[in-house]
């Protein structure tokens, strides 16, 4: 493989995205330190199947966008690599199966060291690995992707939110806790910041492309102030999970990601050039990772 190839798939691979992936797994094994269940190698291989199904989700979005339409020469964010042709329709597709057998793999081991022989359990996130690894590909591939008619903020809820961190606390612990739903809406409702972000910069291609994004649907102005709301709602449900399990007020370490919140939301607000709010995305994507840690170090040093 050339160095321009390598880049090529760097690029397609989305580094930056990564950290949003880990920030569910980092919430539900920070819970677990919490309840003294928490296992290393629960964390290791949540954290390496997570990765392996946000790579599979990234190329199956480079590779849907372009044949659907999404990513052509309107489009204001980085030229994508199906797109440009620096990797063929075929070798992705080769791409992202590798993707699907190494997620199985890895998630099959994951659950095999977490739940051993039970069989119950087992079974129930074998088939909710399936129907994510499912959800990564028919997000933008497929004959009808969901991300094109506005229900990809609903899936970010589901598996960067609720799945992730109640599914990862559940390998760890053998159980959940209803009261834990408040941190998994947290990182859920950031993680759809990210995806709203993308969308209020994609506004105009992803209309000419016929892809009905959030954005798209009600508006750049509403989806300002949805992008207020979900960082605001996120920020509550970490404050009220708190005021329930409040041991000291170390609990409250997260809240000096608010300024950082703070920033992106006026970024989102004042900038009328799309092009602009590419940074945002990393940085909101940095912030969330930034709020686990912050969120799970004060949780555990308060207990």
């Amino acid at each position: 493989m050339n160095k321009l190839a390598f880049k090529a798939w760097i690029t397609a691979i989305r580094l930056r995205t990564l950290p949003l992936a880990l920030a569910s797994i980092g919430m539900g094994s920070f819970l677990a330190a919490y309840t003294r269940t928490f296992k290393v190698q629960v964390l290791i291989f949540s954290a390496l199947t997570t990765i392996l199904l946000q790579i599979l989700s990234n190329l199956a979005n480079d590779y849907g966008d372009t044949i659907h339409g999404a990513d052509s020469d309107n489009r204001v964010g980085p030229l994508r690599a199906v797109q440009s042709g620096a990797i063929s329709e075929g070798a992705m597709k080769k791409a992202m199966l590798i993707m699907v057998m190494l997620s199985l793999a890895s998630g099959v081991y994951l659950l095999y060291i977490s739940l051993g022989f039970n069989l119950r359990s087992f079974i129930f996130f074998f088939g909710l690995g399936v129907i994510s690894i499912i959800a990564a590909i028919a997000y933008t591939a497929g004959r009808k992707p969901y991300g094109y008619v506005g229900l990809g903020d609903l899936s970010v809820l589901i598996f960067f939110g609720l799945v992730g961190v109640l599914g990862t606390y559940y390998l760890h612990a053998g159980s959940v806790e209803l009261l834990y739903i408040l941190p998994a809406l947290s990182c859920g409702l950031f993680s759809m910041a990210v995806l709203n972000l993308n969308n209020i910069r994609d506004i105009e291609s992803d209309k000419l492309a016929g892809k009905k994004s959030i954005p798209v649907r009600i508006g750049k102005k509403n989806a300002v102030v949805y992008h207020w709301g979900l960082l605001i709602s996120g920020v509550l449900a970490a404050v009220i999970f708190t005021i329930l399990t409040n041991h000291s007020l170390l609990q409250y370490l997260f809240l000096i990601t608010i300024p950082l919140l703070l920033r992106n939301a006026l970024a989102v607000s004042r900038n009328e050039d799309a092009s602009k709010l590419d940074p945002y995305l990393k940085q909101m994507a940095l912030t969330t990772l930034l709020f686990v840690l912050s969120f799970g170090i004060g949780l555990i040093w308060a207990f």
